[in-house]
C-alpha cells in the first residue's frame, strides 16, 4: 500500500517535474557548484516598483521576484540560503544567459525545494 507522501513523490516526478508538462531543464549556479539541465519549475518571474527610500536617488530599478521549485537531490542535497546568490539560466544546454537572484526565503518538503527568489534590475 502507497503513502500519501509515496503518491505525492510520484506525483513530483511524474507529472511536476516532467518537462513535457511543467519544469524545464535549466542549469543553475549556486554556492559554486553549477548544476547542468535540472529539471525546475520557476514561477511568479515579475517586476514590481522598488520600494525606495529617502535618501536612495536610483531612478528606474525594479524588484524581480520568481519561486523556484526543483528536487533538493539535484542541488547537490543543498537547500539554498538566504541571502546568497544563485543564478538560473535561460536555456536548455547549459549555455545562454545566467540571471543572478538572491534567495530571499526557502524551504524542503518532502525532497521538493521551494526557493523565493529576488532581484533588481533596470
Amino acid at each position: 500500500m502507497s503513502t500519501f507522501r509515496d503518491m505525492v513523490a510520484a506525483d513530483n516526478e511524474a507529472v511536476f517535474l516532467n518537462t513535457d508538462e511543467f519544469a524545464d531543464r535549466r542549469t543553475i549556479r549556486y554556492d559554486g557548484e553549477e548544476y547542468v539541465d535540472i529539471p525546475i519549475v520557476l514561477t511568479g518571474v515579475k517586476e514590481k516598483d522598488r520600494r525606495q527610500v529617502v535618501s536612495d536617488h536610483a531612478q528606474g530599478l525594479f524588484l524581480v521576484s520568481a519561486v523556484l521549485h526543483c528536487r533538493k537531490e539535484d542541488l547537490g542535497g543543498n537547500q539554498p540560503k538566504q541571502g546568497i546568490e544563485i543564478y538560473i539560466n535561460n536555456r536548455e544546454g547549459g549555455g545562454g544567459f545566467f540571471r543572478r537572484f538572491t534567495v530571499a526565503a526557502s524551504s524542503c518538503a518532502e525532497g521538493m525545494l521551494r526557493v523565493e527568489l529576488e532581484a533588481v534590475t533596470q
